[in-house]
């Protein structure tokens, strides 16, 4: 006997191969989303899908069903869907039913996302960062952040494609590639670096695949596929989001991020997954320090930005934008200004030799010298053991440890490229593993006085030091995103950020965007600040906004690995 599940998923193929009833239309180009039963819903934000809902235009079957048929018309290209969930219109049809009963969970309710694949479900789905050694091994429990979004009524539709161990295994690679999930690609120019390590989530978002996803963060992987995706990314506090189920890269900076299309939609998300979580120690920070009701009733208009003071580092940061971007952004400081914000200029770290002149760079300390300076001395160590920690609550599995990882990339080298040189996405092989092995998790002198000083250069002598600006406090500093320099500094703080699109660059074809930055668990005064500035350059008609900056799906036929940074 068929099950509810198969029937609406074959009607749903069935729909998607003729669209010829007016129910499902086709696409006015081939590349551009079809009408949902005559309703579009292409860039539709989390309130209008609500309302659709809410007035029966669509049900949730309906509205998964016409994501799914996005799925269909654009993965082969845009390869941001790695797995989908067999089970996704069983749930549908259950909220559904609870809706019919006058049940509504909350605002994301019916709606289909997308988790990365580091993010573990207890279902059907595999976890496996993107790598065939984990294929087959059962996770003991829903990660906490999948469990809230059940909780909230969301219809988790697969797991996303993302950079193989979220870029910890490889220092030269092909970012957006994993052995499992193959190279996936912007559709605003299929040949370049789409972002990373999040890089389906953030491209499915872009490309209306879902209306939001989660990735995780490490060091940029939320804010830069964000950004050079035009959407809206905001990567929380360390600890504001547990990580428990999360596959780790290190306990200091690890974080779950949220994708979405608005400041909104990404604030619902977040309000549906923070709070303190028992399997994840590090969320106990949190506690006193956020806001009773959530982050959305911080969510704000333009004329909030009246007497605002934001803060521009200039030297620390700004300097190392290209000049196209710093003539868009430095627009957009006149536009802030012209609507009541400060601008004060030369918020600087106290210690901006910190920050390399050529780019990310996590070994940089190393570079300097000073190995006992470098984010990678605590990060590598902090994989040794967390990672085996994480695998030893795996069950149907023989890969208990770093060493196991290493060995099967080597016995797979063809799929795996365990060596360098064999895979084209894989150019270094798997040094980032080899790496951490190296240590073997001693947190020794070395690591205590690199995550010591990385932390203390990157918070009280860093950011919150160019916060305070000499007894000249400002609210929130403002960085160039795309100056991934900026967002490592963020990341070895563990401090919130938020980016939202600013515009696309005329060489590459891709977007990129302005960031707004805070000390830690200051989310609430940054979703005020985002949603603000996002209003204001909406309202205003401006440049400065998502659908200023559509996909062009350019070089849609090219198929590079790797892609270039």
């Amino acid at each position: 006997m068929l099950t509810t599940s198969v029937i609406l998923f074959v009607a749903s193929l069935t729909r998607f191969a003729t669209a010829q009833n007016g129910t499902y239309a086709p696409a006015i180009s081939w590349h551009t989303m079809p009408l949902c039963r005559g309703l579009k819903i292409e860039d539709a934000p989390i309130d209008v899908l609500q309302d659709h809902l809410w007035t029966g235009r669509l049900t949730s079957v309906d509205l998964l069903s016409c994501y799914m048929q996005r799925y269909y018309q654009t993965n082969q290209y845009i390869n941001s869907v790695l797995e989908v969930n067999p089970d996704a219109y069983d749930i549908a049809t259950s909220l559904d039913c609870e809706r019919k009963a006058g049940k509504v969970r909350s605002k994301l309710h019916g709606l289909p996302f997308l988790v990365k694949d580091n993010i573990a479900s207890a279902d059907k789905l595999q976890t496996t960062a993107g790598s065939w050694a984990l294929l087959g091994s059962v996770v003991p429990l829903d990660a906490y952040v999948v469990q809230k979004l059940r909780e909230a009524g969301a219809i988790l539709l697969g797991k996303a494609t993302l950079s193989e161990w979220a870029d910890m295994r490889s220092n030269n690679y092909s970012e957006g590639y994993s052995a499992r999930g193959g190279q996936a690609r912007s559709p605003f120019n299929f040949t370049v670096n789409p972002g990373g390590s999040s890089t389906g989530s953030a491209i499915a978002v872009a490309n209306n695949v879902v209306p939001f996803a989660l990735g995780t963060e490490t060091d940029g992987s939320v804010i830069n596929p964000s950004m050079r995706n035009a959407i809206v990314g905001i990567k929380p506090t360390v600890g504001l989001t547990s990580r428990a189920g999360v596959i780790p890269e290190s306990e200091h900076q690890d974080t779950v991020g949220v994708f979405g299309k608005t400041v909104a939609d990404a604030v619902y998300v977040l309000d549906a997954i923070y709070g303190v979580d028992g399997r994840d120690n590090y969320t106990t920070a949190q506690a006193g320090k956020t806001p009773n009701g959530g982050y959305a009733p911080y969510l704000s208009k333009a004329k909030a930005l009246k007497g605002v003071r934001f803060g521009v580092p200039w030297e620390s940061f700004w300097q190392y934008a290209d000049q196209e971007q710093l003539d868009t952004l430095l627009t957009m400081l006149g536009v802030l200004n012209g609507a009541g914000v400060t601008i004060v200029n030369g918020t600087e770290l106290q210690h901006p030799e910190i920050v390399s002149p050529d780019g990310w760079n996590w070994d940089y300390g190393t570079t300097r010298g000073y190995s006992n300076e470098s984010e990678y001395s605590y990060i590598t160590v902090d994989f040794y053991n967390n990672i085996a920690t994480y695998l030893s609550e795996l069950s149907n599995t023989n890969i208990r440890s770093l060493e196991d990882l290493v060995q099967y990339n080597i016995d797979n080298v063809g799929s795996e490229g365990g060596t360098p040189g064999i895979h084209p996405a894989f150019g270094s092989g798997q040094d980032g593993f080899l790496a951490s092995l190296a240590n073997k998790g001693a947190r020794n002198e070395t690591f205590y006085q690199a995550l010591a000083f990385c932390q203390r250069t990157s918070r009280e002598e860093g950011i919150d030091y160019a916060l305070r600006n000499s007894g000249e406090t400002v609210d929130a500093l403002l960085l160039p995103p795309d100056v991934a320099q900026a967002v490592q500094i963020a990341a070895q703080a563990g401090y919130p950020i938020i980016t939202i699109p600013a515009s696309v660059h005329s060489d590459s074809g891709m977007p990129y965007g302005l960031a707004v930055l805070g000390t830690a668990f200051s989310e609430a005064s940054l979703v005020k600040y985002a949603s603000a500035m996002e209003d204001l350059f909406v309202s205003s008609d401006s440049a400065f906004q998502r659908s200023k900056t559509k996909p062009m799906w350019s070089n849609y036929l090219e198929r590079n690995l790797p892609v270039p940074f």
